[in-house]
């Protein structure tokens, strides 16, 4: 039986740090499906059709990897995609408190949907979307933050 997780997040934007999830998410998967999810709450600052497609080529197309948006229930949309794990990445003890709550309800949701939690790396634990995003606005270079060509940020 494959081994597929789901990868959910805003993605606004990819950053390195989540490529280091996803290439990390391999070594344990057969099939990693990163989800962007729509949020009500954010209003998106990258186009969501852009970010597909930037994510699409961070990681060549690879047939492991699937890219899609969805706009229900995370956990629902996991199992949708006959996913059986949810991965998320950790870079602080903020993180594990927010991720851990709603792992437990997501098993709620869908009896079996476990969650990963992975750790981000050291040197990339710094990076957020939300920094990534304050410092594009006000024109700083991004390129080593983002795991795909700058121009397609700012096209």
């Amino acid at each position: 039986m494959k081994r597929i997780a789901f990868f959910p997040g805003s993605f606004d934007p990819f950053t390195k740090g989540h490529a280091d999830i996803v290439e990390r998410g391999l070594k344990v998967f057969d099939e990693i499906v990163i989800g962007i999810g729509y949020n009500p709450a954010k209003k998106r600052y990258f186009p969501l059709e852009m970010m597909v497609g930037v994510i699409k080529g961070a990681f060549n197309n690879d047939e492991r990897i699937k890219v899609v948006n969805y706009n229900d229930l995370t956990a629902k949309v996991a199992k949708d995609y006959g996913a059986q794990f949810l991965i998320r990445g950790l870079r602080n003890t903020t993180d594990f408190e927010y991720e851990n709550t709603i792992a437990q309800v997501n098993r709620q949701i869908v009896d079996g949907l476990e969650t990963v939690f992975l750790i981000t790396s050291p040197e990339l634990a710094p990076i957020s979307s939300s920094i990534v995003r304050e410092l594009h606005s006000f024109g700083v270079d991004v390129s080593n933050y983002v795991p795909y060509p700058l121009e397609k940020l700012n096209s």
